[in-house]
């Protein structure tokens, strides 16, 4: 059994696998991607670089009891133990919560003492608002243009 011509736009090079060898398929190959280009790679970079403060933000939001900490915080600072006690859970793992948030610029931390309190941070969540609203804006340019061209075209058929 043999298979068709590679193309080198899908594949770069095909490797006999081990495991095929061992079972006595000879033919069987395992396909290789081309490697990205230089430009390719360095726009997904760029990409994943653009955003870091609103992925730490989504990331701190994406997580119910951390947006919990923030609704308890929003009536005041409150200390680590406190926290750990409303949540149920234990300091350890109420410090990961907040050192998240404190990424996120969400929380912000004192210690007093041998007590350490927790407090609203500054980020106003004004960047991811406005990332919002252009998301938001240019998925309605798409959908009008899509209206736009399904009216165009119902009459055509």
């Amino acid at each position: 059994m043999s298979f068709p011509p590679l193309s080198g736009a899908d594949v770069h090079r095909r490797i006999r696998t081990s495991t095929s060898a061992a079972r006595g398929c000879p033919d069987r190959y395992r396909f290789v991607p081309k490697p990205l280009t230089e430009r390719h790679a360095r726009a997904t970079l760029n990409s994943m670089v653009q955003y870091p403060i609103l992925d730490a933000t989504f990331a701190a939001l994406a997580d119910p009891t951390r947006r919990g900490i923030l609704r308890r915080l929003g009536e005041g600072a409150c200390s680590i133990s406190d926290l750990a006690e409303l949540f149920e859970m234990t300091l350890t793992g109420i410090k990961k919560h907040v050192r998240l948030l404190e990424e996120a610029g969400m929380v912000v931390t004192e210690k007093r003492g041998r007590v350490r309190y927790c407090m609203l941070g500054t980020n106003s969540l004004e960047r991811e608002v406005a990332w919002i609203r252009d998301y938001q804006l240019s998925l309605e340019g798409r959908l009008d243009r899509l209206d736009e061209f399904l009216n165009r075209t119902e009459g055509t058929s």
